[in-house]
């Protein structure tokens, strides 16, 4: 027997079965999956170590949905220099020193895991910085110990620059654990998870800055106020239709010795997920009997199959909660729990039955039971004869809008009168796109043939005279200076076309051969928008009837005997992207007046950024723009080519795509356009190009109301007055509303009731078509009266 076998034990002394001690390695990695199930979770533990050293600001920076990079830093009061090298180690904390502290724990973190655990399954760098230090330390780690950044370097934390505060990078998450990271869902979702964590958080500490990006994103996708309140947070994350139907709570139990706050929806509100966000001192759990309780306290006030939206902070008495009970901490016990869920619904019952009087009052809520959008198939025609008088259709395309009936907007002299209107037609001014006013109506219905002499569309126009004096005109700066020389008056109206002085084109002259586009990538586009067509709300808009506006994003229309309301702002956004589909290869061009440096303007889009979201090792406004101006330039040809986007050697933008006859884009929005080509569209890939390029023409095409000369002051407190129109109907509208509402009635509206528009379904779940009333229901409230 050789001297190193005596060590080793034969098979037959070894047999399945035996307990053996775990490798120390495997433990820890052990231990870090009960507490390390995604980049979400590695990201709550990391913020609440944020709170728990008394950050005011919290930046968090994500890539590949934080499996390839999880950065987050503050301005909390940092690591002392000598604590480093343990501060990744298992049970090694600042919070807690005996097992007693548990029990008047007020801190988020008290076991010291959270560090170790990432630490085993990523590798982790730390830079922090006391405000007492005289410079910053770094130091890299794995497996909860230091390690040296490069083979042959010393481990120790090495000085660098750093601002007070630390700053903490998660790299190659679950690198050694392939089964939990094939497990994972796809980069985005995981990213949408981390979203949901920074929100809860976000609205729950309100006094905290926090800031959340993608690398690489010029724009942060969460970006809130140190000074912000609550509720001003709940606006920003979730919206104002929710944050206006709001009820504040507030609740003191002496008995059993806790204190409630949050805010809850009222009854006129309601959705068909629950948005529950639960804190119980000042910690992010889960309760399932408290969310079935509060379900059951809605289900006297909402319709059957929808829920509210709940925000609850509850404080109970240390000693009373055990926090130590799931490795995530995302379960908490406590004493008298049955009696405190039992308060807290009736604290909510009375709040509700308090406020439901006032629902009377709201003069924009959504009748009760009313579906949201229409099914997928369509009830067939009613057989010829007369039909029943509660199931008469009763529209006539003729007949004047809802506007015509409202005196101060009939009378004022900017909003035109509808063209069938039986006023007459009378000669006031008119939204002026590329047609002439008094032939709008008709090229429109005519897709823009056979115009009469002497009137040209906008493909006339370019493709046959180039007359620049009809071209778009450029952006403004926020300070209201034009982009071009200073001593040149700009205006941002669209000139209209003037009949040229030569003979009118002929027609086949003025047009040019359409492509048969054959590119395997946008087929499959086109494809994908047929496959997620829904049938019923497509036949709603080939067959609606425009009704009138409610303010400057929603619009009433009417299909058969039910009235909607939908939300034209992202209805347009949807269209121009199918119209940027389908006319892939064969847009006209629409001139600008002058040439635009394309650097200029993304600088323009930059001055509007928030500067103190950038880090510091972001590039200077001048290299990002001069990387959009040449990326543009060296794509220059297949822009031309495919979307009729010139951009000349000099790095000056030329032309835009006339993607619906008779429009003109918002020419405000082009400096963000430009800027967001660079970080949005993905070049690379043709099929990802073509879509999101697509989209991003969506975007910067889409409606977008005009800035109201006099905005209304903040109401301090908003859910004290009742739920009214954006615009309101009191006063005469500006000319540049009521040319927009002209536009969108007249323009937008009938190019959604062509056949090549498909309604996806996924609007049905946005909450931009709202079916209001249909004559049926109506009549049976009329006979219950």
């Amino acid at each position: 027997m050789h001297a190193g076998d005596q060590d080793e034990d034969p098979p037959v002394d070894n047999p399945p079965g035996r307990i053996k001690r775990l490798n120390e390695a495997v433990i820890n990695r052990i231990a870090a999956g009960e507490i390390i199930h995604r980049p979400a979770n590695a990201l709550k533990e990391m913020i609440e170590n944020c709170l728990d050293a008394g950050a005011t600001s919290i930046q968090i920076t994500v890539k590949d949905g934080g499996l390839k990079l999880l950065q987050i830093q503050d301005n909390g009061q940092g690591i002392h220099k000598d604590d480093m090298s343990m501060v990744c180690e298992r049970f090694a904390t600042s919070k807690l020193k005996h097992f007693e502290d548990l029990q008047q724990i007020a801190t988020y973190g008290f076991r010291g895991e959270a560090l170790a655990s990432i630490s085993h399954v990523a590798h982790v760098t730390i830079t922090t910085k006391q405000e007492s230090s005289p410079c910053a330390w770094r130091a890299c780690y794995s497996d909860g110990k230091l390690k040296p950044p490069k083979p042959g370097m010393s481990a120790d934390p090495k000085p660098c620059a750093g601002n007070k505060g630390t700053q903490i990078v998660v790299e190659d998450l679950f690198y050694n654990v392939t089964t939990r990271r094939k497990a994972l869902k796809s980069a985005s979702e995981e990213y949408n998870r981390i979203l949901d964590v920074v929100h809860k958080y976000a609205i729950h500490n309100s006094k905290t800055s926090f800031t959340c990006k993608k690398q690489g994103a010029n724009t942060a996708d969460v970006h809130t106020a140190s000074a912000a309140r609550t509720l001003d947070n709940i606006r920003y994350v979730y919206g104002a239709a929710i944050a206006k139907e709001l009820l504040e709570v507030q609740h003191d139990d002496d008995r059993y010795e806790f204190k409630l706050e949050g805010y809850v929806s009222n009854a006129n509100f309601n959705t068909k997920k629950m948005a529950f966000l639960l804190f119980i001192n000042h910690r992010s759990v889960d309760s399932a009997n408290l969310k079935r309780a509060i379900e059951a306290v809605y289900t006297e006030y909402l319709p059957r199959g929808t829920h509210p939206f709940v925000y609850l902070s509850v404080e109970i008495k240390p000693q009373n909660v055990d926090v130590n009970v799931h490795p995530t901490k995302r379960e908490v016990h406590f004493l008298y729990e049955d009696k405190i869920i039992e308060n807290i619904c009736g604290a909510l019952q009375q709040r509700l039955a308090d406020a439901n009087q006032s629902r009377t009052f709201y003069t924009q809520s959504f009748l009760p039971g009313a579906s949201g959008v229409p099914s997928e198939s369509i009830a067939a025609k009613a057989k010829s004869g007369k039909a029943p008088e509660h199931k008469l259709v009763r529209t006539d395309s003729r007949s004047r809008t809802l506007d015509a009936f409202i005196t101060n907007i009939a009378s004022s002299p900017l909003v035109p009168s509808s063209p069938s209107s039986d006023m007459g037609q009378q000669d006031i001014p008119r939204k002026r796109t590329r047609i002439e006013a008094d032939e709008a109506n008709d090229a429109l219905r005519t897709g823009g043939q056979d115009s009469p002499d002497g009137v040209l569309t906008i493909d006339d126009v370019d493709m046959a005279s180039g007359d620049p004096s009809s071209a778009a005109p450029l952006p403004r700066r926020s300070d209201g200076t034009d982009r071009g020389d200073d001593d040149e008056e700009s205006t941002m109206e669209v000139d209209t076309i003037r009949p040229p002085a030569r003979p009118r084109v002929p027609k086949a002259a003025a047009t040019r051969q359409r492509v048969t586009v054959k590119l395997t990538s946008v087929l499959e586009l086109r494809d994908a928008v047929q496959e997620a067509r829904h049938r019923g709300l497509s036949d709603v808009f080939a067959g609606h009837t425009f009704v009138g506006f409610v303010d400057d994003t929603l619009a009433l229309i009417q299909f058969q005997t039910k009235l909607y309301m939908v939300n034209y702002e992202n209805w347009s956004e949807e269209l121009f992207y199918q119209l940027a589909l389908l006319g892939f290869s064969n847009f006209g061009y629409l001139h600008l007046a002058k040439p635009a440096s394309v650097s200029e303007l993304v600088l323009m889009a930059l001055d509007d950024e928030d500067m103190e979201a950038w880090g510091d090792n972001i590039m200077s406004k001048e290299h990002i723009a001069k990387k959009c101006c040449q990326l543009l330039v060296d794509r220059s040809d297949m822009l031309q080519e495919y979307f009729s986007v010139t951009v000349n050697r000099k790095g000056e933008l030329l032309t835009l795509p006339v993607i619906l006859r008779g429009y003109v884009p918002p020419m405000d929005k082009l400096p963000l356009f430009l800027l967001r080509l660079n970080s949005q569209v993905n070049w690379e890939s043709e099929k990802e190009c073509f879509a999101t390029f697509c989209k991003e023409l969506a975007i910067f095409y889409a409606v977008e109301p005009p800035p109201s000369p006099n905005p209304p002051l903040i109401d301090s407190d908003p859910t004290s007055r009742p739920c009214t129109p954006t615009s309101s109907r009191s006063a005469p509208i500006s000319k540049a509303a009521a040319e927009y509402r002209w536009t969108v009635e007249h323009v937008i509206f009938p190019a959604l009731k062509t056949q090549q528009f498909s309604a996806p379904r996924s609007m049905t779940e946005t909450g931009s078509i709202v079916q209001l009333a249909n004559l049926p229901d109506l009549y049976r409230v009329f006979e219950r009266c």
